[in-house]
């Protein structure tokens, strides 16, 4: 069995030492996808939700859920993020999230895409709810990672 990194040599848990590794952009996509009725994707559409614009508000969301991964996530370190971007994709049964993260940094943002596509689908689901009562969130997943020498 592999060793996890985030384990020591007594089997506590600890943060992984990235103090050694060489600084590199590092960049992440990340994809998720809010399930939901037809009808309440045309009242997205027209911004007819009584909580206002949902997608601008979830864009938002995701953003800020990016910045403050480390301290969701209690091993994950905090980064300098260079560049989040959320993007929203209105389908007929739905909305695509897609997240992409930059940092310049010794650690990847696969975390943080996650993050930002997670926290991006809970605010489209709490500002949805009151009018579709069977929205479900799925298939978030990491699409992308890469690291570039600097």
């Amino acid at each position: 069995m592999r060793n996890f990194s985030h384990i020591d040599r007594e089997g506590k848990v600890k943060m992984v030492d990235v103090s050694g590794k060489p600084v590199s952009r590092r960049t992440a996509i990340a994809s998720g996808y809010v399930r939901m009725a037809g009808e309440t994707v045309e009242k997205l559409r027209e911004g007819l939700l009584k909580k206002g614009d949902a997608l601008a508000t979830a864009r938002i969301a995701g953003i800020m859920g990016a910045k403050k991964t480390s301290e969701l996530i209690p091993l994950c370190h905090p980064l300098p993020i260079d560049d989040i971007a959320v993007d929203l994709e209105l389908k007929e049964d739905g909305v695509s999230i897609t997240s992409t993260v930059t940092c310049t940094a010794r650690t990847g943002v696969e975390m943080e895409a996650l993050t930002a596509v997670s926290v991006a689908a809970l605010t489209l689901y709490d500002m949805c709810k009151a009018v579709d009562k069977n929205m479900t969130i799925e298939n978030i997943t990491l699409m992308s990672k890469t690291k570039e020498d600097i």
